[in-house]
Formats: C-alpha cells, sequence, structure tokens
C-alpha cells in the first residue's frame, strides 16, 4: 500500500509539473523568443502606415477603388463584411477556402466568363481602348486559401493601363511601382516572383497622397 501511495504521489507530482510546464512555462518562451527575435512574423505581419495597422503581408484584401490594383478572386470574400450581415447571419464567421470546381464545372466556366468580360469592361471604360490580349489566370482564379494577399507580375503588369487612368499617375510611374514591389524567386531558383498588392497599393496611395483611412 505504501509502495502505491508511493507511486500515485510522484504520479501526480510528475502530471503538474509536466502540465505547468508544457501549458506555462514552454508558451511564455516561446512568445518571448518570438517577440525578441522575429516580432513582426509572430505579430501576423501587420503592414503600418502612420502608426495604424492597415492589413497584413500574409492575409490579401478587398479592393473595389478603381484607381488600385485589384488581387485574387476570393471564395470568401476575403472575409469582408457589412455589419448588416454580421447582425442578420449572413456573415458566418472567419473564413479559408476555394470553390473546388472541377475543371468541366459550368459554375467554374460561367464564373470565369464573367471575370473576363468584367475586367474587359474596366479596361476600355479606363482607357478607351478594347482589351485583345491574355488575361493571367491568377486574375480569373481563386486561391486555395482565398487569401491571397499576392499576384503574380504578368497579372500586375496588365493592370498597369488601368490604375494610371484612373490614378492620373504615368504608366512609367505605375510600372516603376510594380517593379520595385516585385519579389523574386529565393536564392534564385524556389518559388516564383510576386507582387504584394498590399504593398503595392500603398505605394499608389503614397504618391497620391492618400491617407491610411482612404485606402480600402
Amino acid at each position: 500500500m505504501k509502495s502505491f501511495l508511493k507511486t500515485l504521489k510522484s504520479a501526480v507530482i510528475l502530471t503538474i509539473l509536466m502540465a505547468f510546464l508544457c501549458s506555462a512555462v514552454y508558451p511564455a518562451v516561446m512568445t518571448g523568443l518570438a517577440q525578441l527575435i522575429f516580432k513582426d512574423k509572430a505579430n501576423g505581419n501587420l503592414v503600418y502606415v502612420d502608426g495604424e495597422a492597415v492589413g497584413s503581408e500574409l492575409v490579401g484584401q478587398q479592393w473595389t477603388d478603381p484607381r488600385f490594383f485589384k488581387g485574387r478572386i476570393s471564395s470568401v470574400n476575403y472575409n469582408v463584411y457589412t455589419d448588416a450581415e454580421k447582425a442578420d447571419g449572413t456573415y458566418g464567421g472567419v473564413a479559408s477556402g476555394s470553390y473546388n470546381y472541377g475543371a468541366s464545372n459550368e459554375e467554374l466556366k460561367t464564373r470565369v466568363e464573367a471575370s473576363v468580360t468584367q475586367f474587359k469592361e474596366e479596361y476600355l471604360k479606363a482607357t478607351g481602348n478594347e482589351f485583345t490580349g491574355e488575361i493571367p489566370a491568377d486574375l480569373l482564379t481563386a486561391s486555395g486559401s482565398g487569401l491571397d494577399p499576392h499576384i503574380s507580375p504578368a497579372a500586375a503588369k496588365l493592370q498597369v493601363p488601368v490604375v494610371a487612368a484612373n490614378s492620373g499617375l504615368s504608366e512609367d510611374e505605375v510600372m516603376e511601382i510594380v517593379n520595385e514591389n516585385t519579389e523574386h524567386k529565393a536564392l534564385g531558383v524556389l518559388g516564383e516572383e510576386r507582387v504584394n498588392v498590399l504593398k503595392l497599393n500603398l505605394d499608389i496611395a503614397g504618391r497620391l497622397g492618400l491617407t491610411a483611412e482612404a485606402e480600402e
């Protein structure tokens, strides 16, 4: 009996000790190290303008102002919602994901055709010229998460004439902004070249003298 109680006592003490180490000490140490060594990443790679957080480098946003570049299509609308949608339950909370449409899905075909038509209409309205070229796939398809913050350099460059016409900036100036915000392959071989849409549009807003409140 004494041996059993001694074993039980040791087990209880070990359980309490490990629970304290795993639930308190370890998380505190990891959080402290993350804040010390990788503070920006640990806090979500937030982007600040005049001391105000305007977004994250890791999460895309919905852009409707014609003066700015547009990102990828999002099946979750980048979690954008109105107070009314939140109140009546239409907005179901933070989510991510894709449409998961197959290549033969008619809904996918219909949506892509609508996106192509919309792009051509916006291009014609802004530039006065009909668009007859090819549209990069990332402007017509959603990412797996629906929250992708990047587009390809080709997708960004395609929008240059539209952004220039709507913003009043020259095409050369807008193209310069695209080139400055193009992130290259890691070590020259890993990943793909990409452009962060938030950073791109913040530079556009800066050239236009807009405040953080206007950048949406």
